[in-house]
């Protein structure tokens, strides 16, 4: 048991870091960079907006995961076993949404941009769905 939850015997009582936030945050920056390119769909949407939008979710996607690898003992295996079922979930449903802007004849720089705001969507779900239900798991329980 971590020096954390010591006093109360805990593990719901422990201090995490903002990796639900921010992975959220990530997650409403794609949501509403997706919603700029598809109102533009299939006429060139302003790349630039989109494009700061995706590399801010990146980075708060890319810090969420740093933050997650740097906890001390953690339900992992419970972690793991949220994570790809619902990675398989939001990959499904992030083709199905691929599939409609190409459908709708996106192509070039703008689909690139809408694809790897769906890989961001589809990553960024799964994280916040598993750590979540990790963060109250007991670690021993795997």
């Amino acid at each position: 048991m971590s020096d954390l939850t010591a006093a109360t015997g805990n593990e719901a009582d422990r201090h995490f870091p903002p990796i639900a936030w921010l992975s959220s945050l990530a997650l409403g920056l794609v949501v509403i960079g997706g919603i700029v390119m598809a109102s533009y769909a299939p006429r060139l949407a302003p790349l630039k907006a989109a494009t700061a939008l995706l590399v801010a979710a990146i980075v708060l996607l890319l810090g969420a995961v740093g933050l997650l690898f740097r906890i001390p003992e953690f339900a992992w295996a419970r972690f793991l076993k949220v994570f790809k079922w619902s990675l398989l979930a939001y990959i499904i449903e992030a083709g199905m949404i691929e599939f409609v802007f190409v459908k709708d004849q996106m192509r070039g720089s703008s689909l690139l941009i809408v694809t790897l705001m769906l890989v961001v969507f589809a990553t960024s779900v799964p994280v916040t769905i598993a750590f979540t239900t990790a963060r109250y798991a007991e670690v021993g329980d795997e």
